[in-house]
């Protein structure tokens, strides 16, 4: 059984470079999220720089720039539910 990949969200301002490409392989590029724990191709650590689809289309491969395409075109990804550093939901305080 294979387990899904599950995502950390990436804020950004308007403007901003909204794909995320690993660094260390670069063959992986998400929109708006970075893979947990690490990337699924090379298992690089913190390796996603963020980048715009223009400049990725200058320097990428066609593998790359055909993935950051079809990232392009993705929906917003969805709110994940809030952690804390030890990884345990955190708790909205009622009011």
């Amino acid at each position: 059984m294979s387990q899904q990949q599950q995502f950390w969200p990436v804020e950004f301002q308007a403007g901003e470079p909204d794909l995320w490409v690993c660094m260390s392989c670069l063959t992986e590029v998400y929109r708006r999220k970075v893979p947990m724990p690490d990337c699924p191709s090379c298992h690089g650590v913190s390796t996603f720089e963020p980048f715009a689809l223009d400049a990725i289309r200058d320097w990428g491969t066609e593998e790359l720039i055909a993935k950051a395409v079809s990232a392009s075109s993705e929906p917003d990804p969805q709110p994940v539910e809030a952690l804390t550093p030890a990884g345990i939901p955190s708790a909205e305080p009622s009011v």
